[in-house]
């Protein structure tokens, strides 16, 4: 079976999720799943996908998996505790051929946040590994070796480049969970300390690598039922973040309604609080720019702040990134797909997203209108009118 572990995730689950056990328990959720790559036929694999989900639900967290957990240094111990009792259930889980579109599937879960935010990175590496199990299953590793090996020497060998680090943050979309574990051992073999670590929690333990991540599009949008009111509801995300973590994790993500909504929302006293901010969707320079302007005007030093760049990357746009920025500030990059399912065949652009939180439409306004994603497009119309958001892109958010 392709998921052999609970681990095998993006740490930001394990850190959303402890919020959401300490501050929202009882909040009810819905995602939906969408592949963004036209012309593929994922009916065929409903029943396989449903026998892996299956499998999945039968896993528990062992004993070295909490006591390695324990050793984060912000993950609480009552919250490794509730993971000792911790299982996914099928049962929030519907997976069907889509009755609207040919070809498409959907896979939508329901239920309580806290017992159904594990599902969205396993359920996407099951999808991938199957599809190109099914579709490619002569694909050349080493045509995949080769790449990743020219990537590793592109960033080792070129000088001037020495201090850059990137992050593995492939595990949604990865190739298969093999070659994900392989490409991690060549790059950390080879790499060095330009491999910062990775997101995923399963190899982080396995290999010895970093574990990194914090919050992901999901938590703020949450708070577009759970804040105070929808107008606060990033500052309110940001402030229960803040509440649970007292410093630790620092790094705020800066486009569910868009950079200039962020930067009204990320005043002084979240500048100062926070280690930096996250980059993805939109220009990346553009972007940083702005931002490192923004700490300029609030009257903080770009210098001792973190942009993180992690918007569908490669080797060469770190490096173009990472020229332009270095010296203003201090930089992270996260690489995703280009290290772990660059192998030849053309990668799936699949998502699983919040759709819903207790019972109310939510959204996420990206500045990459293709991003965007929601199934209810007055809620969007009018989200994009509490933030101030132009109109007029209102209608480039796809449905569900």
């Amino acid at each position: 079976m392709i998921i052999q572990s609970l681990l095998d995730t993006d740490l930001y689950k394990f850190t959303m999720m402890q919020v959401v056990l300490h501050q929202y328990p009882a909040a009810q959720v819905e995602y939906r799943f969408r592949c963004r790559t036209p012309g593929v036929d994922l009916v065929p694999l409903v029943t396989r996908i449903r026998e892996e989900l299956d499998h999945l639900c039968s896993l528990r967290f062992a004993d070295d998996e909490l006591a390695y957990l324990r050793t984060l240094r912000f993950i609480d111990s009552d919250f490794v505790d509730f993971l000792g009792l911790f299982h996914l259930n099928a049962r929030y889980v519907t997976i069907a051929p889509s009755t609207e579109h040919a070809g498409e599937i959907d896979i939508v879960i329901t239920g309580p946040w806290l017992h159904t935010i594990m599902f969205e990175v396993p359920l996407l590496a099951i999808v991938n590994e199957l599809y190109f199990a099914a579709n490619h299953p002569d694909a050349d590793l080493d045509e995949g070796r080769a790449r990743l090996r020219a990537k590793i020497a592109l960033l080792r060998d070129t000088k001037g480049f020495e201090r850059v680090r990137i992050a593995d943050y492939g595990t949604r979309r990865r190739f298969s969970r093999a070659w994900h574990d392989e490409a991690l051992q060549i790059m950390k073999a080879e790499w060095g300390t330009h491999l910062a670590g990775t997101s995923n929690v399963w190899f982080a333990m396995r290999q010895g690598l970093v574990p990194i991540g914090s919050m992901a599009h999901e938590y703020l949008q949450a708070f577009q039922s759970l804040g105070p009111r929808l107008r606060d509801s990033q500052t309110a995300a940001l402030e229960a973040w803040a509440r649970e973590y007292r410093g630790d994790l620092g790094i705020a993500l800066s486009d569910v309604y868009g950079l200039d909504a962020f930067l009204r929302d990320f005043d002084m006293y979240f500048c100062k609080l926070f280690d930096g901010a996250r980059h993805d969707s939109g220009d990346p320079f553009v972007w940083g720019d702005r931002v490192l302007a923004h700490y300029v005007h609030n009257r903080v030093d770009p210098r001792s702040k973190t942009l993180v760049f992690s918007d569908g990357l490669d080797v060469p746009r770190v490096m173009d990134l990472y020229s332009h920025f270095e010296g203003r500030c201090q930089l992270s990059f996260g690489v995703g797909t280009n290290l772990t399912n660059d192998v030849g065949p053309t990668p799936l652009n699949i998502v699983i997203k919040m759709t819903r939180c207790n019972g109310q439409p939510v959204a996420k306004l990206s500045d990459s209108p293709g991003k965007n994603m929601s199934d209810d497009l007055e809620y969007v119309s009018y989200l994009r009118k509490v933030f101030g958001l132009p109109a007029q892109n209102a209608g480039n958010t796809a449905p569900a």
